[in-house]
């Protein structure tokens, strides 16, 4: 059976890693989808392409969710839309550089409903750490395993 070519999927609304997602994927010649709403300007480039959607919350996910199968990488820092993904059977990254897996994104979803029930009480909880230039790094590297993961068990 032979194996889709990957492409990199980007919930692009508030990703800080777009530069090294392109630097990454020119390397491979894989293509990357930026998606996002019309509220962020963003410029397609040499195998990068960019589809803008409706500007509701939920947009973004929904059309990426719609979109994605089983030979994608997705870039994101939701968990919902990574369970979806995961559930398509994509390779799933986090913004970090952190592999979502089956395993894992169980407890992330429910750590996110305890912590928006202590925010609807009143209550406050953390936001994520500034992003690092050690992160940046972190996270290309990562990607950079995936895609030298599929591409070494991919059918000639």
């Amino acid at each position: 059976m032979e194996l889709q070519a990957p492409r990199i999927v980007v919930d692009a609304d508030a990703c800080p890693v777009k530069r090294e997602i392109a630097e990454t994927a020119r390397a491979f010649r894989v293509p990357v989808l930026l998606v996002a709403s019309y509220d962020h300007r963003m410029e397609a480039a040499d195998g990068v392409e960019i589809k803008q959607v409706d500007r509701s919350s939920q947009s973004v996910d929904l059309y990426i969710s719609n979109l994605v199968n089983a030979a994608d990488i997705v870039v994101t820092q939701d968990f919902g839309l990574a369970a979806v993904a995961l559930g398509k059977r994509a390779i799933v990254l986090s913004n970090r550089g952190e592999q979502y897996t089956n395993e894992t994104i169980d407890y992330l979803m429910a750590r996110r409903h305890d912590h928006a029930k202590i925010r609807r009480g009143g209550g406050r909880t953390k936001g994520p750490r500034a992003m690092t230039d050690d992160d940046r790094r972190q996270f290309q590297q990562k990607l950079t395993k995936v895609l030298e993961d599929l591409q070494e068990n991919r059918e000639p």
